[in-house]
C-alpha cells in the first residue's frame, strides 16, 4: 500500500501525464481494495460525469461507467461530495434500472463510488465494481478515499502550476486525450490482432520508454501511419503472444 502512494507522489514532482496517471491509480485500487474493477470520471465544464480512466478497457465496464454521467452511484457521489458504499446492484434495481442491468451482464453484483474531493471542491468520482456481495471494509473506504484524494489533489496541483482559473480547460484537455488513446488502442489491436488492453499496454510502454507523454504519442498513433509501425516494432510479438483476442465470455 505504501509503495502505491510513493509511486503517486513521485509522478506529482514534475508535469505529468493526467491519463496515465488515473490508469495507474485505478490499477492500484484494484491491487489494494476488495473490488474486480475501477475508474475514474471527471466532470466536464458543464458539470456532466465523463469516463477518464479504469483499470481495464472492457467493452462491458467502459459503457457501465458512461451510463453513470445520468444516473447511478457515480453521479451521486460527486453530486453530493459524499462516498456511496455497498450499493448491492439488485436492491437497487429501482433506484438505478439501466446500471444494475449492465452491471449484471458484466458480471458485478455491488458497486461503490468515492468522490473526487478537496475541502469544498469536487472534480469527479472513483467508481469501484465488485462481482462479490457484501459491504466494502472500512479500512478499503479509507484506502480508496485516499487514492481518490491523491488523483484530486494531483490534478488540482497542475492546474495550480499553470493558472487558477484553468481547471475546466485542464479537464476538457484530459477528457480529449482519452479519446485519442481510444482511437490509437483501437488502430494498434486492429493491425497487430491484439486486444484493446495489450494495445494499450503496447502504447503505455513505449511512451514511458522513449519519454514521450502518452497522450501526444496517442494522437501521433491515431493520425500517423509511420508513428504507428514505430510503437508496433519492439514488444509487439511478446505483447501479441499475451494479448491475442479471443471470444468474449459468456456473461450469461
Amino acid at each position: 500500500m505504501i509503495e502505491a502512494f510513493v509511486e503517486a507522489a513521485d509522478t506529482l514532482v514534475d508535469e505529468f501525464d493526467v491519463i496515465d496517471f488515473l490508469h495507474t491509480v485505478s490499477e492500484r485500487c484494484v491491487q489494494l481494495l476488495d473490488v474486480d474493477a475501477a475508474g475514474f470520471m471527471l466532470a466536464d465544464a458543464h458539470g456532466q460525469l465523463r469516463v477518464t480512466a479504469s483499470s481495464s478497457a472492457d467493452a462491458y465496464l467502459s459503457a457501465l461507467f458512461r451510463l453513470q454521467r445520468d444516473a447511478g452511484p457515480c453521479l451521486d457521489a460527486y453530486r453530493a461530495g459524499e462516498p456511496v458504499i455497498d450499493a448491492d446492484l439488485p436492491t437497487c434495481a429501482e433506484r438505478w434500472p439501466q446500471i444494475a442491468d449492465a452491471a449484471g451482464l458484466a458480471g458485478f453484483v455491488s458497486v461503490h463510488a468515492l468522490p473526487m474531493r478537496l475541502r469544498a471542491t469536487v472534480i469527479g468520482a472513483l467508481s469501484l465494481f465488485s462481482a462479490r456481495p457484501g459491504p466494502l471494509g472500512d479500512d478499503h473506504v479509507r484506502t480508496g478515499q485516499a487514492l481518490a484524494d491523491t488523483a484530486t489533489i494531483g490534478i488540482l496541483a497542475q492546474r495550480y502550476r499553470h493558472q487558477a482559473g484553468l481547471l475546466n480547460d485542464q479537464l476538457e484537455q484530459a477528457l480529449a486525450s482519452r479519446v485519442a488513446i481510444e482511437q490509437a488502442t483501437g488502430v494498434l489491436a486492429e493491425r497487430c490482432r491484439i486486444t484493446i488492453d495489450a494495445a494499450f499496454a503496447l502504447l503505455r510502454a513505449h511512451a514511458r520508454s522513449h519519454g514521450l507523454p502518452l497522450s501526444e504519442l496517442a494522437r501521433d498513433v491515431a493520425k500517423r501511419y509511420a508513428a504507428a509501425e514505430e510503437v508496433m516494432v519492439g514488444p509487439v510479438q511478446e505483447v501479441t503472444r499475451l494479448g491475442q483476442r479471443k471470444p468474449p465470455p459468456d456473461r450469461r
